[in-house]
Formats: C-alpha cells, structure tokens, sequence
C-alpha cells in the first residue's frame, strides 16, 4: 500500500511537469494521498490537521523570510541597487578573463540577492549578451553563469535555500554560512582557476560592451544605491537576525526609490506586492520581477510540504525507504548517501525547495549533529538540484540566458564542491 501511494504520489509530479502545471497541484494531491493513507492507518482526521498544523508552525520564520525577500527584491530593482552593482561590476570584464568575470559577477549578485533566478536574469543576461561579440562559446557562459549563480543560492544570508535548510535542521542561519564558505573556499579557487584557464585558451576577439548606457534612460547610477548592499553584507557579519537584517534591507532603500529614482508612493507599494517593472522593454527582459507575488509559489510548495511532513513521520510511510538510504550510509558514509538521495529527490520532483524536503525527511536519521547534517544538505541537494537537466533549478538560468543545456557540464563549481566534499568524507 505504501509503495503504491508514493507511486500516485510521483505519478501526479510526473503528470504536472508533462503538462506544464504548476507541481502545486501535485503536491495537494500529495497530502491528499497521505491523509487518506493516515486515515487508512487509523489516524483521526483532527490528528492528521494538528499533524500538518505542527509542520506549517515549524516553517513560519521562512514563510515571513519570503515575504521580505520578495519585497527587497522589488525595492533593489526599484533603488537602482541592483542597476549599480551590474554597472559597477561590469566595467571590470575584458575578453581574455570573460568568463571568470561572468562567474565572479555571477557570485557577486547571487550574494547580494539570495536568488538564482533573479541572478540569472540580471547580470547572466547581460554577460550573455556580451559573449557573442567576444566570441566566447555560449555554453561555457551557462556554465560560468550557473556556477556564479548557486554560490549565493546556497550561502547568501537572503538565499531562500539556505533559509530553508536553516529552519528544517533547526540551526543558525549564520554559523551555515560560516561553516559553507569555509568548505567552498578551495572549490570556488578551483572554478576561478578553470575560467581563467578557459579564458586564456578561448580568447575573446571583440570590445567589451558599455553597460552604464542600459540603465542611464530608467535609472540615476550613483553610488548611494549601493547603501542597502552595505547594509545586508554588515548585518551579516554582525549575524544580526534575518528577519531584522532583510527589513533594514528594504528599509534602506526605500530613500533611494522615493529620493533618488522618484518613484511615487503608490507605485512603490504596488512594486512591493507585484514587483518591479520597467518601462523600457530591453530593461524588463532583464530587471522586472521582484514584490511579494514572486515569492508565493515557493512559499505554497514550502507551506504544503511542511503541512504532511509530519504525517509522513506518523504514518510511516517512508519507513521502508528511510532504511534503504540509511544502510547505504553505512557503507559509503553520510554525505555519499546524502548526495545520492539528492539526484534522486531532484530527479523526480524537478524542484529544489520539493527535492530539499524531501531529502531531509529521507535521511532525517543519518543526523548526528544538526549543524554537521546542515552543511551536509548544502552541499548535497542544494548543488545536485541544477546538474539535473530537467530540474528547474538548473534549467531556468540556463534558458534565461539563451544557453544550451550542455551548459550544465561547465559548471565547474558544482562539481569541484560534490568533488572535495567526497573527498574530505573518505577522511
């Protein structure tokens, strides 16, 4: 029976993706499943709700987090932050380093920002634009860009990932990152050293573009705007709490939208809900996003797992799968068999933040210290969900920027980090 519900359960993923609807679907279908299965296990119904009430009271933080990300991310594309930062940072490309550039500015944003996606379509675009005259292979740049664009979707201090993995294993969303950029150090110095190597094999033929012309017609460029950036890089230091450090984020630019780019009121609280748009569309493909509504569809799929997380635990219902990845920690150890789960979670949920939940509850009893376990989810299934091709994690950068999915092949990044964490696991 519990074989043939997790099937259903797949079935309906399967089903969502194939016809382009949102997995939402499938996971109401999923908790539906699980409570009828609950019920066959003689669970009562109000047991079951106060079961998946427990689970949604657990992830509430991350559900504020979200609506402050959404909101920050309006206000920066709105402040000109972002505008500045892109401006700023571009200056420093030349052909002959494109690409450590591009993954370098890559990482830069993706700090800055917590998101992959908005990473992708801001900064990714723009050094995608510049590579074709450079002559710089299309699918070296996905690369360079989708391993730019995870270094900040996996440590950022406004990464909805590493929220989320902070609030599943209950522990400190700064000390995560201090213990990520202590293990990412010698990859992210490898994947440096790749693209410069690239780079100087593949040298570029063309000028480098003038990107301060893009923003001047929409945006007043000044180094004011960089203020909110300040704000969340010291914030963090000071391992200020998140939810304080992201409101002084949308705080601190609330000025610069209303003083600085003289945005109006009610536009400004329209940006915060819907998100920013530009009024030039060469912009728009590159800056709208952003606001509240950008953040519900990972809040429904956090909000929905977190409600039958519980049940699952209840009812048992993984009990036979739990026990397969724990024999095979046994023998390969916890991070192997973490790594491995993560395909495999990625694989058929398509979905970081689903294959994130379900990872944890799958290997929920390899945890021995749940800071250890922690870092261990960072980097397993947070960096495992990208190298899948169908996952959007990795797909949607990719398509953002025009690349081809062989993209994912010159992540030198993602591989170099699964590479010394192996390595250092055999230790």
């Amino acid at each position: 029976m519990a074989l043939t519900v997790i099937l259903l359960f797949c079935g309906g993923l399967i089903l969502c993706l194939a016809l382009g609807q949102s997995v939402l679907y499938a996971l109401a279908f999923g908790f539906l499943l699980f409570c009828l299965y609950g019920r066959r296990k003689g669970i009562p119904w109000r047991e079951l709700f106060r079961l998946a009430g427990n689970g949604i009271w657990r992830v509430r933080n991350i559900l504020i987090s979200f609506v402050l990300i959404g909101m920050l991310t309006a206000v920066w594309r709105a402040g000109g932050t972002i505008p500045a930062v892109i401006t700023y940072a571009s200056a420093l490309i030349s052909p002959k380093v494109f690409l450590l550039m591009t993954f370098l500015l890559n990482s830069l944003v993706s700090v800055l920002t917590g998101s992959a996606f908005g990473t992708a379509a801001t900064i990714g675009v723009i050094c995608s634009a510049m590579a074709a005259p450079l002559g710089i292979p299309l699918w070296l740049v996905g690369g360079a860009v989708l391993s730019g664009v995870f270094v900040g979707d996996r440590c950022s201090p406004v990464s909805t990932s590493a929220l989320l993995v902070a609030e599943l294993t209950g522990t400190n969303l700064f000390e995560n990152i201090r213990r990520m950029l202590r293990s990412a150090l010698v990859p992210f110095l490898a994947a440096c050293a790749a693209y410069a190597a690239a780079g100087f094999l593949l040298p570029g033929n063309g000028p480098a573009a003038d990107i301060r012309g893009l923003f001047t017609g929409e945006f007043r460029i000044s180094p004011l705007a960089l203020i909110p950036a300040g704000v969340i890089v010291l914030l963090s230091l000071l391992k200020v709490d998140v939810k304080w450090t992201l409101s002084a984020g949308v705080i601190s630019a609330v000025p610069l939208c209303l003083l600085l780019q003289k945005t109006e009121v009610s536009a400004l609280l329209r940006m915060l809900w819907s998100g920013y748009r530009a009024a030039d569309p060469v912009l728009a493909g590159m800056l709208d996003g952003g606001g509240i509504t950008s953040m519900l569809g990972t809040a429904g799929i956090v909000l929905i797992s977190a409600a039958y997380s519980d049940i699952l635990r209840r009812t048992g219902l993984l009990d036979g799968t739990v026990g397969l990845v724990e024999r095979l920690a046994s023998r390969t150890g916890r991070y192997p068999a973490m790594l491995l789960t993560s395909f495999v979670t990625a694989m058929i949920a398509c979905s970081q933040t689903l294959a994130v939940m379900l990872t944890n509850q799958l290997c929920a009893g390899l945890k021995d210290s749940k800071e250890a376990f922690a870092l261990d989810m960072e980097d397993s299934v947070i960096i495992a969900a990208p190298l899948v091709p169908w996952c959007i994690a990795g797909s949607v950068p990719l398509t953002t920027v025009g690349a081809p999915l062989t993209g994912i092949l010159a992540a030198c990044y993602l591989y170099f980090l699964i590479l010394w964490r192996l390595l250092r696991s055999r230790k």
